[in-house]
């Protein structure tokens, strides 16, 4: 496997949030269970908010949509709003072209204030990915605020167990 590109889109609307905490320490998990070296590139969608809904183009919007474009694996984090994912992340994720996440992996986590919403991260945050294209051959993160004091263990375990399925979609998507 050569050099692979890692993106998290975190879609919590406050920068600085619970979310982007847990997706870091995910990703970084993530990538050092799956032996990709590179540094996960962190797209914070709470700094790209204001200028995704304007009809002119933005030069950040689109540097963020390329960086989306190009990666091998992409770890998709919101905090759960109304029971599924924030609508910020919805608006950026409608600017990707159906399809154009073919050959990527896909990670979604969503951080959850109620275990009533454990399921929105496969009935929801899933099935849009795979509209986008992308592989989702792992089972999402469900994590609850009550669990972040021990987020370091949590993140750790679920990487260790889709570390094989993260390789195998990356061989996958460099084989086509």
């Amino acid at each position: 496997m050569g050099t692979v590109s890692f993106v998290v889109i975190i879609g919590n609307p406050r920068s600085g949030s619970r979310t982007a905490t847990a997706a870091i320490a995910a990703a970084r998990a993530v990538a050092a269970a799956a032996g990709i070296a590179a540094d996960p590139e962190i797209i914070d969608l709470s700094a790209l908010g204001p200028r995704l809904l304007r009809a002119e183009p933005s030069a950040a919007v689109e540097d963020a949509l390329a960086q989306v474009l190009s990666a091998d694996v992409i770890l998709v984090a919101s905090p759960t709003y109304k029971g599924t994912y924030t609508g910020l992340l919805k608006v950026f994720l409608d600017r990707v072209p159906g399809g154009a996440l073919a050959g990527k992996a896909a990670l979604p986590l969503l951080l959850l204030g109620a275990p009533r919403h454990a399921l929105a991260v496969e009935v929801h945050l899933r099935p849009l990915l795979v509209e986008l294209g992308a592989s989702v051959p792992t089972p999402g993160l469900a994590l609850l605020e009550t669990q972040l004091d021990r987020l370091d263990s949590l993140v750790a375990e679920w990487a260790a167990q889709i570390s094989p399925a993260v390789r195998g979609a990356l061989t996958a998507g460099a084989a086509r």
